[in-house]
Parts: C-alpha cells; sequence; structure tokens
C-alpha cells in the first residue's frame, strides 16, 4: 500500500467543511422547502348520491290541430258583403264568420210566403165547397161531390208545395250567414269582402276547441313503451317553458321506410304551442335509482366528462359517463360508484396527481 497520498483526504475534508461555513445560513431551509410539495388548491369534497329520476324517452314531431274544421257556404252567386272574423281569433258555435249579400234572396222568400198565402186561402175555399157539397147529396149529382173533393186535394197540395219552396227560400238565406260550427280558433281565412265563392269553397278553417297535439315519431322498437294516458313533456320550439301532455293514441303500424311510428299527444293550451311547430318531448316511462353529482362537480374535455377522486391528500382524474340532467345535478351512468368521495368545483383548476388541502363543504 502506497502511503504518500493519505494526507490527501484529510484537507479535502477540510476543504469541504470550508465550503459548507461560507453559504447563507437560510438556504439550506429554502432547498427543503422547494422539494417539498405544497398543496395546489384548497377544494371541498361531495359524494355522488342516488336519486330516483323519472325514466324517459326523448322524441321529436310537430304540433298540430286536434280538429280541423272548415267552413264554406251552400249559397251561389252571392257576393261577401263583410267579413266579421279574423285569423286568431276565438270564436264560440253559431258566431257569425262572414255576411253574404242576401237581398234578392230575401225577396224570393217575400214571395214564396206570398203564394203560400195564397195558396192556404184557395185551400180553404175548397175544403169548404167540399164540406158543403158533401152534406146535399140529394140536390148535387155525385160527379160535382167528387170534383169538389178532387178540388180540395188539389189546393192541399198546392199549400204543401208552396211550404216547401218558403222553406227552401228560407234555407238558401240562412246560407248568406257563414257561422262557426263548433268553438274553435280561426286558423286560416280565405274570405275576401266582394268575392264571390262557389259552393262548397272554404272560406274558413277552424281548430275545434283551440285545442292541438303533438305528433311524435318514435322508434318502432320503442312503441312497446308507450301507453294511453302516459304523461310527456314537450317543449315547442323556441319555448323554455316544458308543457305536461298526455298520450292519446299509439299508432298501430310503423312506416316501413323509416321505421318509425306515430304517437298523438294532448297538449295544454298555451300562447307558445301553436300548430306547426316543432317541438322536442320525454315521455315519462317511470321512474329509476339514478347516481348523480353537482354539476359543478364534472370537468368536460375533449367530449369526454371527468371527475377528481380524493385519495387522501392527492387528486386522481376518473372519466365517467354523464347522461341526464336535472337542475344541478348530472346523472353518472359509469366511472363512479356512490359514497366515493370527489372535489365539488372548481376542477377547472386541477390536473391529475395534484396536491390538495380538503375542506368540509359550506
Amino acid at each position: 500500500m502506497n502511503t504518500k497520498y493519505l494526507p490527501a483526504f484529510p484537507i479535502l475534508a477540510l476543504c469541504a467543511a470550508l465550503l459548507l461555513a461560507r453559504q447563507p445560513a437560510g438556504a439550506a431551509d429554502q432547498a427543503g422547502a422547494a422539494s417539498a410539495p405544497r398543496p395546489a388548491l384548497t377544494v371541498a369534497p361531495v359524494q355522488a348520491r342516488s336519486e330516483h329520476w323519472p325514466r324517459t324517452l326523448a322524441a321529436n314531431g310537430s304540433l298540430a290541430a286536434w280538429r280541423e274544421v272548415q267552413v264554406g257556404t251552400e249559397a251561389s252567386g252571392q257576393r261577401v258583403q263583410r267579413v266579421a272574423v279574423d285569423v286568431g281569433q276565438r270564436v264560440k258555435k253559431g258566431q257569425l264568420l262572414a255576411q253574404l249579400a242576401s237581398e234578392g234572396l230575401a225577396a224570393e222568400l217575400a214571395a214564396s210566403r206570398a203564394a203560400l198565402l195564397e195558396a192556404q186561402a184557395a185551400a180553404q175555399d175548397a175544403a169548404a165547397t167540399a164540406a158543403r157539397l158533401s152534406g146535399l147529396t140529394d140536390a148535387v149529382s155525385a160527379q160535382q161531390i167528387e170534383q169538389a173533393q178532387a178540388a180540395d186535394a188539389t189546393a192541399r197540395a198546392r199549400v204543401a208545395a208552396a211550404q216547401a219552396r218558403v222553406k227552401a227560400d228560407e234555407l238558401r238565406l240562412s246560407y248568406t250567414r257563414v257561422v262557426a260550427p263548433v268553438d274553435g280558433v280561426v286558423a286560416t281565412k280565405d274570405a275576401v269582402e266582394g268575392g264571390l265563392p262557389q259552393p262548397g269553397q272554404t272560406l274558413f278553417t277552424l281548430i275545434r276547441d283551440g285545442r292541438v297535439e303533438w305528433r311524435a315519431e318514435v322508434p318502432g322498437a320503442e312503441l312497446g313503451a308507450i301507453a294511453p294516458g302516459q304523461k310527456v313533456r314537450i317543449t315547442p320550439a323556441g319555448s323554455s317553458a316544458a308543457l305536461d301532455g298526455r298520450v292519446r293514441l299509439v299508432a298501430p303500424t310503423v312506416d316501413p321506410a323509416s321505421r318509425m311510428g306515430r304517437v298523438l299527444v294532448d297538449v295544454p293550451a298555451h300562447p307558445g304551442a301553436r300548430a306547426g311547430m316543432f317541438a322536442r318531448g320525454e315521455f315519462v316511462l317511470g321512474e329509476a335509482a339514478v347516481l348523480t353529482l353537482p354539476q359543478g362537480a364534472l370537468l368536460l374535455r375533449d367530449g369526454f366528462a371527468y371527475v377528481f377522486r380524493i385519495e387522501g391528500g392527492k387528486v386522481r382524474q376518473a372519466k365517467v359517463q354523464a347522461g341526464r340532467r336535472q337542475g344541478d345535478r348530472v346523472e353518472i351512468q359509469a366511472g363512479l360508484k356512490a359514497g366515493e368521495p370527489v372535489v365539488a368545483q372548481g376542477v377547472g383548476f386541477l390536473s391529475d396527481g395534484d396536491t390538495v388541502r380538503v375542506v368540509a363543504a359550506k
């Protein structure tokens, strides 16, 4: 062993000690603090809880009139004198919608009534003559009696014909008053003042009782879960208020091209629900237990949903499958169990593995 190098070891140790002595007093503490992990965020925990939510089936469709009633006139050659209603107006059964010219028909009716009076007078005279001759069998011939009786019968027939003409003229005159056959709302108005409508032409279209229905398109495979009387939540386009409807009819057939079936739903009267509008809806099929979290506990990133599990003093990012939303709660379909603590809010400032300081939720 070569001993000439042994004195160098004490010298090196002495140099190291001198270097340590020249460092600032707090340098060692600062180095230790820099290496120690510090909490990234103060967080409050929340646990997923089980709730009973309605089971629903979403569908799209259009609002339409429950019943449409077309209103026209049988009058021929009579011009429209006045239109009494407008589109959107609610009307009652028997209310005047339009008035056609009636002067000519009124004059014909007056003539028919005068002819009826004349026929009745002639019938009375013929009846009196026949009765008088029938009592004079010894003074008049049988032929005269038969002639008087025939004249009586003819006069009575003329009275009946005159009465029929009066009724026909009264009916024709009534056609000049176009009235609402049912209670409803005016949907369309084709009557124009001065126009010359033809018999059978539609002048107005009414929505009976002002009722509309939602005609939902539902996949054929889902029709078996829907039955008349079920509750439906309907949201018309452009409206934030949901309406509560009831299933009235489930179509017995499915469109072979689209494989969709139609479900008719009664919709309550509402200013925001108008025939022809598009609407979304949810059929309420029952209730089921679901796992939910506050919406603030979810981080949406790249089309996926994440939560941050609290594991001691650290957080771990976990992917979950989010479902329906109800109020500020979100359904968690997979990726989390009931009772697992996760960060309640502020998840956008966290990363996987961050150290946190956990405090009780307020």
